[in-house]
């Protein structure tokens, strides 16, 4: 018979707790600058609780785990083995990216070999969502933001010509006859979208069960977030056509990325809350 992972686990424990100062020394100088990132870059300051959440998911799926049974799988090893040419090959190219994904993937791979197919599949969710604590590489990062920067200030600037604003563009630059603002990364829409795309897994797989549900209120946190920060140019735009550059650079541009941030998730709660009326 078959031992369940609950058993195998308490059975093999002292391996997995000698597992622990191995990985950690593998990741011993890639831990550090990643907590760094999420302390100092906005981008990706979601990144502190994302083990938390992917935590809860794994304890949410207890029962699953302590019936489930455990089928060893040499697939792991693949995985392992991958995750470790990913190791090293990021730090022979000073790429952070890869070498913090190799982390997931480790995991995977260690879940794979040691408690089989049906574990993995079981905590699929928490391994992946743990993708989110990575920050995208810089270069792919940019290649998104621009295109996005240059959306949200064609559609703001038609918006406040539409309402009489006298205005034109150039590029992700907005001129004013008193101001020229700069439509920044902070404005294109991508900061909010790594958090809403996080916070957003989190709401569908918490409190919906459907998975069209759930893929829709993912799939809603890419325009909720571009029309949120397209509000945000749009009044900034306002402000500065009707009381000056001051208070269009002063406080409320400080604000605004609060303001902008909570009118986003007020608005990714009311999709969900819309998708649950919707499918009762």
């Amino acid at each position: 018979m078959m031992d369940t992972a609950a058993a195998y686990f308490r059975k093999n424990r002292i391996y997995f707790l000698l597992l622990l100062p191995f990985v950690a020394v593998l990741y011993a100088t890639i831990m550090p600058d990643l907590f760094d990132d999420w302390l100092n870059d906005p981008n990706y300051s979601h990144g502190l609780l994302v083990p938390f959440i992917s935590g809860w998911f794994a304890w949410q799926r207890r029962g699953d785990l302590q019936a489930s049974e455990v089928r060893s799988s040499n697939a792991g090893l693949v995985v392992i083995f991958t995750a470790l040419v990913m190791l090293i090959v990021g730090a022979a190219g000073t790429e952070y990216f890869t070498q913090r994904i190799s982390l997931v993937l480790l995991l995977a791979g260690i879940i794979l070999y040691w408690f089989g197919r049906e574990v993995l599949r079981i905590l699929a969710l928490p391994v992946v969502f743990l993708v989110f604590m990575v920050p995208l590489p810089y270069i792919v990062y940019d290649a998104i933001a621009f295109p996005l920067k240059l959306l949200v200030a064609k559609v703001s600037v038609a918006t406040l010509k539409a309402a009489g604003v006298i205005v034109w563009r150039e590029g992700n630059i907005i001129m004013f006859p008193n101001v020229t603002l700069e439509v920044a990364d902070a404005c294109s829409g991508l900061r909010s979208l790594m958090s809403l795309l996080a916070i957003g897994v989190s709401y569908a797989f918490i409190f919906h069960n459907s998975r069209l549900q759930r893929i829709l209120l993912i799939l809603m946190a890419v325009p909720i977030a571009m029309i949120s920060n397209m509000f945000r140019v749009i009044a900034t735009g306002f402000l500065a056509q009707y009381y000056g550059a001051a208070a269009a650079e002063g406080f409320f541009h400080e604000f605004a990325g609060l303001a902008v941030f909570a009118l986003a998730m007020g608005l990714l709660l009311l999709t969900g809350m819309i998708l649950r009326r919707i499918g009762r």
